[in-house]
């Protein structure tokens, strides 16, 4: 097999297969490009509802779960740490085990203007410039929801899913009579008979669309794409302004592969460090890193957890992960982020989870016993919870240079990067924090964390889009400055992380750059 696919020739080969590799690939195989996707982890099984497990620390056991194997070795605040992000490594990457949450950014996400000015003058594509991919990516990956009340755009063409569950129900009734607009949040999901939603897990069914199931299957289908798994692109082949070959190891063996067109879609925490792997004569700081750009403007958004309890009266049987809502989304003046529902109970597995991540990204990481005894406040914390529901606010972060993927020359393949939470952000969380209170008033409400807790399964911004090829990475149209036969189109893209999970932008520009390749083709 691997013989075969070395001596050909495709038209294109699609690094990673998350959001952005799967919509991507599909989109270029039904326009009847031969697409290869090359993939890192294992296939696994269709019928798989695996759950992302960040206790589990075996790297072949991840491994064979879909889970990225190894730790990622960061340097957060100053503080040197290792631990397992909840990163996904098999066909459809991190998105099999996402919450399926795509929510369209607002206007101001990527254009400026005096009322909303943008903090880098914005985008350069514009909302309306993507506008028509939103829409597609949204029926692409069957989106269920209602429209935002604040929404002064258009809204967009959502089926309607299952009623909320009563409990849901009536913590919008509160929220709206606290002078708020809920909304239900917009879901990747076809509720097929018997949908558990699968929100943290894999989905046995075709039901949770993601880059597995709306991306690589449906390309599968067409007959002109293939996948090849257990592939580790270790570097890519260059001369001054094109791509010769990928290079990968498989089983042990190294072996190049070849292609008109090269999509780097390996995500923000990858993609950078293949470029920066691949230096040459011709690219002595790292492929397409004339702008030393590479790897910089590293974001994530950061979470603000808290429980929320609705009351005795409110029941909760049927679809859960309801309610969202905008009303912070820009507030007095600052860009904060949307408020949602997780979709989970403040039950003790849950918070035993929390707090061991939080143990693990701190200074008693190595400690078992510090480990083990997240168990005792986690008991104690579901007790004193009780029924309450877990929410979280997302707070956008904003590119600085400093926060960088890193390349460690000793282990190309592992994911390092340096990270600090700026005195502006926290000012701004400050901001949001009290705002969030504020929203909820009349409600018992409890943050779970006192610090600033980065999402790591959200970083962007690596390889930024721009017009100036000494500023940024990429141009407008998703190819690499100066290297004619290569894109990347996973959240390393982002030039800012916007106040919304980065997926449904993802999808829509790996729809829109696919179709400037499809145009360009012979």
């Amino acid at each position: 097999m691997i013989d075969d696919i070395a001596a050909q020739k495709w038209d294109a080969i699609v690094i990673g297969t998350g959001i952005g590799g799967g919509t991507i690939g599909r989109a270029l195989a039904e326009a009847g490009l031969k697409v290869l996707f090359v993939e890192k982890g294992h296939a696994g099984h269709r019928a798989e509802q695996t759950p992302l497990d960040a206790a589990m620390a075996d790297p072949v056991a991840r491994a064979v779960r879909g889970f990225w194997p190894d730790p990622v070795h960061a340097t957060v605040d100053g503080q040197a740490r290792s631990f397992h992000a909840p990163l996904g490594s098999g066909i459809g990457g991190s998105s099999v085990f996402y919450a399926a949450t795509l929510e369209r950014p607002e206007p101001h996400d990527l254009d400026t203007s005096n009322e909303k000015p943008h903090p880098t003058g914005g985008w350069p594509v514009s909302y309306a410039q993507m506008a028509p991919w939103f829409d597609r990516a949204e029926a692409l990956y069957s989106l269920h929801g209602s429209a935002d009340p604040l929404s002064t755009i258009a809204a967009p063409q959502l089926r309607d899913g299952p009623a909320p569950n009563p409990g849901d129900t009536a913590i919008m009734d509160r929220l709206r009579e606290n002078g708020l607009h809920p909304y239900r949040l917009h879901a990747a999901l076809r509720y097929v008979p018997g949908c558990a939603e699968c929100f943290g897990h894999k989905c046995p069914k075709p039901c949770k669309m993601d880059g597995r199931s709306a991306g690589v299957e449906p390309a599968l289908a067409t007959g002109n794409a293939t996948v090849l798994d257990r592939a580790e692109v270790t570097r890519l082949h260059a001369d001054e302004t094109r791509l010769t070959g990928v290079e990968i190891r498989r089983d042990g063996v190294s072996h190049t592969l070849h292609g008109k067109r090269i999509i780097l879609a390996a995500g923000a925490l990858s993609s950078p460090r293949v470029l920066l792997a691949s230096a040459n004569e011709q690219w002595p700081h790292g492929l397409a890193n004339a702008s030393d750009q590479v790897g910089r403007n590293l974001m994530f958004h950061l979470n603000e957890m808290f429980a929320l309890w609705p009351g005795r009266d409110a029941r909760f049987t049927g679809p859960s992960k309801a309610v969202g809502f905008r009303d912070l989304y820009h507030h007095k003046g600052q860009r904060l982020g949307m408020v949602q529902a997780m979709g989970i109970d403040a039950s003790y597995g849950e918070i035993a989870h929390y707090l061991k991540g939080l143990v693990e990204r701190s200074a008693l990481r190595n400690s078992r016993l510090a480990r083990e005894l997240t168990r005792i406040p986690a008991l104690a914390a579901s007790k004193l919870l009780g029924n309450a529901k877990i929410f979280v606010g997302l707070l956008e972060d904003l590119p600085l240079p400093e926060n960088r993927v890193r390349l460690d020359p000793d282990t190309p393949g592992a994911i390092r990067f340096d990270y600090t939470v700026s005195a502006e952000l926290k000012s701004r969380r400050d901001t949001f924090r009290k705002a969030i209170k504020h929203a909820f008033k009349g409600q018992r409400t409890m943050f779970l964390s006192r610090t600033p807790e980065p999402n790591f399964g959200h970083p962007c911004g690596t390889c930024k889009m721009g017009e100036d090829p000494t500023k940024s990475v990429l141009a407008p149209d998703g190819r690499a400055h100066g290297v004619e036969n290569l894109w990347v189109v996973d959240a390393s893209f982002m030039p800012t992380s916007m106040g919304v999970n980065p997926s449904l932008t993802i999808a829509a520009n790996a729809l829109r750059v696919a179709s400037l390749i499809t145009q360009e083709q012979p």
